[in-house]
């Protein structure tokens, strides 16, 4: 799995964490109840602070960790270097950075919020957090031999953090939000599962998370946010996606197998383009606190609907696009 597969899952894992603390009255750390609905209100907010500090410390120190075996101590170490990868991969993986920042600035806006912080400090501690971890890892290529420090990866996480922010200073609330989708490819040419098997893994998550031919990133912006008058849903948005294809190597389609070195110049890479419908998911009304909880995690992700679909200048369709 690669590098933004495993921060995916982590924005994922620390939005049902931090989720479960903020719509729930009883928290209990390290085997000790920190906050109860018995809490005074003079200190409540001081160990809501707390809770964040370690909870946010122990997620991204620990994940670091934890990427530093499972990836990094896998390739050679070098002096710190730049890397121009501005090409690769039809940006899919560009699209990736800002996805993760505007997602993990989302999270941590949520845990700063619920700790007590003013809007405007919220917003400064989400955004530092957004760019910040993404920062770090950007480091940690800087001194792989495998990598480097990538100005044009820098370029998309702030992007990614710079939409989060700019919304929720501008209107108090996001409008218009990134979202994620991924579908499993199986290639009929043996040589191209083949390679996929190799190159993305061969299990259904490790797929969805790491093929860039499978996935797809979502501007999802809601109707009503900007047309009030409108009879349409309240959770009701239109997606704008963006997603490419036939992509087997980073530049181009060739690579080396343990017995030969293949090139596929027969097969065209392409981006492509599309249009669907999408719910806002933290805008379906419900009272239960668990399922506000499961709502925000959701809506990191887009909802399968009927879509248009651009692609090497020809408009086609789907009655449900994942």
């Amino acid at each position: 799995m690669n590098k933004r597969g495993l921060l995916l899952i982590l924005g994922w894992v620390l939005s049902a964490q931090l989720c479960f603390a903020q719509h729930n009255d009883t928290i209990v750390f390290n085997n000790q109840t920190i906050i109860s609905n018995t809490t005074d209100s003079s200190t409540l907010f001081k160990k809501r602070l707390s809770l964040v500090t370690k909870l946010q410390t122990l997620g991204y120190g620990g994940s670091l960790l934890a990427l530093n075996q499972a990836w990094y101590a896998n390739y050679p170490r070098s002096s710190f270097h730049f890397y121009n990868d501005g090409g690769e991969w039809l940006k899919m993986d560009k699209v990736g950075h800002a996805y993760t920042a505007y997602q993990l600035s989302r999270i941590g806006h949520t845990s700063w919020q619920w700790a007590g912080a003013s809007p405007k400090k919220a917003i400064l501690y989400a955004s530092l957090t957004g760019i910040g971890y993404q920062t770090i890892i950007e480091t940690l290529d800087g001194f792989s031999s495998q990598w480097g420090w990538s100005w044009n990866d820098m370029a998309a996480n702030t992007l990614g953090t710079g939409i989060w922010a700019s919304q929720q200073w501008a209107w108090g609330t996001q409008k218009i939000r990134l979202k994620f989708s991924a579908h499993y490819n199986k290639y009929t040419d043996p040589q191209l599962e083949a390679r996929t098997n190799q190159y993305f893994g061969s299990f259904l998550p490790e797929r969805l998370l790491k093929d860039y031919n499978a996935q797809t990133y979502w501007l999802s912006a809601n109707v009503h946010s900007f047309l009030p008058q409108t009879p349409a849903p309240k959770w009701l948005n239109i997606a704008i996606g963006y997603g490419a294809e036939n992509m087997f190597g980073g530049y181009k389609n060739s690579w080396t197998t343990s017995t030969a070195f293949i090139d596929r110049p027969d097969i065209k890479r392409y981006s492509q383009w599309y249009l669907s419908l999408d719910v806002d998911f933290e805008k379906i009304p419900t009272k239960s606190k668990a399922v506000k909880s499961l709502l925000f995690v959701l809506n990191a992700i887009k909802f399968p609907a009927p879509t248009l679909l651009l692609s090497n200048g020809k408009i086609s369709s789907q009655w449900l696009y994942y």
